[in-house]
């Protein structure tokens, strides 16, 4: 199962001061990104209704020519809720609290459905008065437009236009702007599989959008196409990693539950090739569709050295077809 909520916490977390900048740039005017501290979770305890509920994520963040700090809370919202806005006063007050300092609330909305705008402000108002507006910033991302955000030079951008508003059609541009926006920014690997794993989550093809995918990535330009590449074997080769990590960990404990060193020898290898495989599957039916009963029992049959060499041609071959001509090659 996908910990959705967690892809976006992490997402932010990693990228927090990016995040407030490509959404809210006025915010950061008087932000200093320098003393960015981003705090550890906070839990508090709902006495009417007898839950215990945790705020997404808080930092701490000082005044930009100032000694004075603020907070600035971002609440993610992965399905509509009636009582939202008088949650996120709740929060508010607990922060506010808790922590004697200005507290700026950010509501992002992640949710597919419903498409009506949702509510940025809780009001309590009597006949003669308004006794409370609290107001807060809301980003509602199934009402933004991919296209706006293609040319941010921002990582942010490059995750969440997955999940903004994507005409069907368009699910092989979109994840191929992704992509592009990716190559162009000078992220380390840590924070470049973040953002990798949140596309490949909500932007993942069929094998005809991934035929029109790979159409549209060869009328790029060579330089431009060559760092897309660059992006895709490092995400290969990173989740070629982890599966043979996954591989070996099993192996081992094959090999212990044996208790001789034959068995665990054996035990790795065979963890280590299943892990291989796992992940070729995996990018074959991304990318090309499910595979026949036939041709699936050949690639499980394949040595772990005829693995390797079909885990890089993968790097070329763009059609079922051109796969199956690899295999009869063999």
């Amino acid at each position: 199962m996908i910990d959705h909520d967690q892809l976006f916490k992490e997402l932010i977390r990693t990228f927090f001061f990016e995040f407030v900048e490509l959404f809210l740039p006025e915010v950061t005017v008087f932000m200093d990104a320098n003393s960015l501290e981003i705090l550890d979770k906070e839990i508090f305890t709902d006495v009417t209704h007898g839950e215990r509920r945790e705020v997404d994520l808080v930092g701490k963040v000082r005044f930009r020519g100032s000694d004075t700090f603020f907070l600035v809370h971002v609440e993610n919202q992965a399905q509509a809720h009636p009582n939202f806005a008088q949650r996120m006063h709740s929060y508010f007050s607990r922060l506010h609290d808790k922590y004697a300092l200005p507290v700026y609330p950010i509501a992002l909305f992640t949710y597919d459905a419903p498409l009506r705008k949702q509510p940025d402000r809780y009001r309590v108002e009597f006949p003669d008065r308004v006794v409370l507006d609290f107001q807060f910033r809301a980003i509602q991302l199934n009402q933004l437009s991919w296209r706006e955000f293609a040319r941010r030079e921002n990582p942010v951008a490059s995750a969440l236009m997955a999940k903004m508003r994507i005409a069907p059609e368009d699910r092989p541009r979109v994840r191929l702007e992704c992509i592009r926006l990716l190559a162009t920014l000078k992220l380390d690997k840590a924070k470049m599989q973040v953002i990798l794993g949140f596309i490949d989550t909500y932007l993942r093809l069929n094998a005809d959008e991934n035929k029109t995918y790979q159409s549209e990535l060869a009328e790029l330009g060579a330089s431009e196409k060559e760092k897309m590449m660059e992006v895709t074997i490092l995400w290969k080769e990173e989740g070629r990693q982890e599966g043979l990590q996954q591989g070996l960990q099993q192996g081992m404990q094959q090999g212990m539950q044996q208790g001789m060193q034959q068995g665990m020898q054996q035990g790795m290898q065979q963890g280590m090739q299943q892990g291989m495989l796992s992940i070729i599957l995996h990018q074959i039916e991304r990318r090309f569709g499910a595979l026949d009963p036939e041709n699936a029992e050949r690639i499980g049959g394949l040595s772990p050295d005829q693995l390797e060499m079909l885990s890089d041609a993968l790097l070329d071959l763009t059609s079922r077809a051109d796969l199956l001509n690899w295999l009869r090659k063999l």
